[in-house]
This record gives structure tokens, sequence and C-alpha cells, in this order.
């Protein structure tokens, strides 16, 4: 499965222009200096496996009462092919259509009048026999005479709706406002062809990324489509740092990966040593690989750190969330990397390891900006 990918954000800093100071091994789990090269060395705290796992006899199941925190149970109630086949008719896509359209409309759900009212079928009896198709997987009936969707029909009158299955839509590039992280000049553009969204440089023809957007969206924003684009986007971001799937809400792991030699473009040279953020769904199969820095762009110390000086980081899209952000790595085996947000001599470091948590969190200012602060002071 092909993965959804971005480019490269931003080169880590100079050897020289780094903060070392905020690099403190024995204060990281999972991060080990170049000497440390015994496999006990290596091993995480965090990652130690205990030789016996004892699993505790709850209160609940020792006198017979419930327990709230038992596993959810599942159950097939159709194969797949028998599902999709029930939708495999007109008639059938258009109730599905109709009681999404009516369902906010009552509280009661819909009628069978009210159905083949709306449905041009001709006789009763046919339209009866469409309809209970869909009772079971897609449709509940509420008493006798009032019709449901599902949660499976919801999903699959929805997904008509946005135009998923049965539109393709192209959209000539919009110029974008931000600079080219690879270049510099401010050439950057987004074009959507058949419901996928590429950003590129057209000065340096370098691809930022290439992500899938419902034509519904394409459509409704019109040439403003880049902005929710990258707010769309975003929050998938934040769900999947959260450990939640987007597409399926299946449990998504999470890790850092040198960067994919299937990257469409050839990087430059200053980027061959770079990692990226992987995120992949254990349910569905969903893969996401892109930038570190944006697994981070909700956390509460960045969005601090941006207010403090009177800014807001949700106006830097993710093709390029701006200069102030750098990485740099600090661990080969097992990888980990500092990710630095400076911002007026303000700087925050986080340090993250191959598992994508953050271990550690530091704030400071740059002596730089206390020199200039002490100047300031004696004028």
């Amino acid at each position: 499965m092909t993965a959804e990918r971005w480019g490269i954000l931003r080169v880590p800093e100079d050897e020289d222009t780094e903060t070392k100071t905020y690099f403190s091994p024995d204060r990281i789990p999972n991060m080990t200096t170049e000497d440390e090269s015994d496999e006990s060395g290596r091993r995480s705290g965090l990652e130690s496996t205990p030789e016996t796992t004892v699993e505790p006899v709850s209160s609940a199941a020792a006198d017979g009462t419930t327990d709230r925190s038992a596993t959810a149970s599942a159950e097939t109630v159709s194969d797949p092919s028998d599902a999709f086949q029930a939708l495999g008719n007109e008639t059938r896509m258009g109730i599905l259509d109709t009681m999404l359209e009516r369902t906010d409309e009552t509280e009661t759900g819909v009628t069978f009048s009210e159905l083949f009212e709306a449905s041009t079928v001709d006789t009763s009896a046919g339209f009866a026999y469409h309809l209970e198709q869909l009772v079971g997987p897609y449709l509940a009936k509420d008493g006798d005479e009032h019709y449901e969707l599902t949660y499976a029909g919801r999903k699959i009158a929805r997904a008509i709706a946005t135009g998923a299955y049965t539109r393709r839509v192209d959209h000539p590039p919009i110029s974008l406002a931000e600079s080219c992280p690879f270049c510099g000049e401010q050439s950057l553009a987004a074009q959507a062809t058949d419901n996928v969204v590429a950003v590129a440089c057209e000065n340096c023809d370098r691809s930022l990324l290439r992500l899938g957007f419902p034509p519904s969206g394409l459509e409704s924003h019109g040439e403003s489509f880049p902005d929710a684009f990258d707010r769309h986007h975003r929050h998938r971001l934040g769900l999947m740092a959260e450990g939640v799937c987007p597409e399926c809400s299946g449990e998504i792991s999470s890790e850092l990966v040198r960067t994919a030699p299937s990257t469409d473009d050839a990087l430059p040279s200053e980027f061959e040593e770079h990692v990226q953020a992987a995120f992949d769904c254990e349910v569905c199969g969903t893969e996401v690989r892109c930038p570190v820095s944006l697994a981070f762009l909700d956390r509460p110390e960045v969005v601090s750190l941006y207010h403090d000086h009177g800014r807001n980081v949700r106006d830097r899209p993710i093709w390029n969330v701006g200069h102030e952000w750098t990485e740099t790595i600090l661990s080969e085996e097992p990888l980990a990397v500092r990710v630095v947000v400076e911002l007026e001599g303000d700087v925050l470091a986080l340090y993250v390891d191959e598992r994508l948590d953050v271990v550690d969190v530091q704030r400071s200012e740059t002596n730089a900006s206390t020199s200039e602060g002490a100047a300031d002071a004696a004028a």
C-alpha cells in the first residue's frame, strides 16, 4: 500500500548553531551517546519486559458483577460481498440518499410512504422489495412504520453525497503565499488532479506533498481549497498523533523512520540524513509519512510559545510551517531527534524517541536574546 507522503520541510541547523546545552542523555530515555555500544546501554527502561505477567482477578469477576472495562464484543452481520451487493441498484441508492436528507428533518424516522413518494418506482410492491434489501446492514426499522439509517447506512450515504466514488474533480494551480522550503523562492502552487492535491514548487520542480481531498471539498471551496485542504489534513495528522486513525478510528502505531528511498523527488544532499514521522493503522492499513515537526503542531507547549509571541501556529500551513522549526538527529540506534522551535530568541526544544513520544521538553532564551535584553536595560 502506498503511503501518503510529505516532503522534508527544513534541514537541521548547522553544527555551530546547534544549542547543544539542551541535550542531556541521562534525562532522555531511549537515547544513547556514541560510546555506549553495549546492549544494556541501548535498552530503554521504558522497553523493559517483565519475566512474568500476572493477570489480576478483578473484584467484579469474583462477585459476578458486570466488568465495565471488559473488551467490546464484535459480530460479523454479513459478508462484505453480500453487504455491497445490496447496494447494486439505483433505487436502493436513491433510498439511502433520501434517508440522509430526511433524517435531519425528523426525530421519528422516515415512513414507507415518504420514501416511496420520493422514488421513481412505479409500484409500491417493487419499491418494498428494494427497501427490504437494505434493512439490516443499512436501515433499521423503528416499529412498523419508520426507518432509520444504521451506522453503515450513514457512512455509505455520506460517501455518496461527497462524490468520493462518483465524481472526479480537477483544479488548475493556485499560487500559495508561502516560500519553497527547498529553494526559498515564493513559487509554490497547489493543484488538484483526480481528487488528489499536490503542492509543488514551480521554480525548482520539487514536490512537497500529494494527498487526497474529497471532491466535495474541492467543489465547495473553489479557489480557496488550499486553506480547507490544510485544515483537513492538519486535523487528520492531529488524530494520528493521538493514536487514532482518521479513516476507521482504529489504533495507529507511530515511529521515527529514515526518509523513504521511494520519495518522489530526489532530495538535495543536505537532506539525505533526515528522518520522518511514520503513522500506520493496524486495522485499515492507512499509512502516512511526514516531517517530524508536523506531529507536534498542536502540543500545548508549542501553542503556548506562539501565543506568547502574539502568533497562531495554525496560521502556517502544513507544507511550510516556517523557518523557525528545525530537526536534529541525536541518536541512530535507536532513532531519536530534537525538534526545535525558535521565535525571537525564545527556544522550545522537544526531545522525541523512536516511537514519537516526547520524552523531554525544555524552553529557554538564546544567549543573543539575553545579551540584547541586557543591552536594552543598560541603555
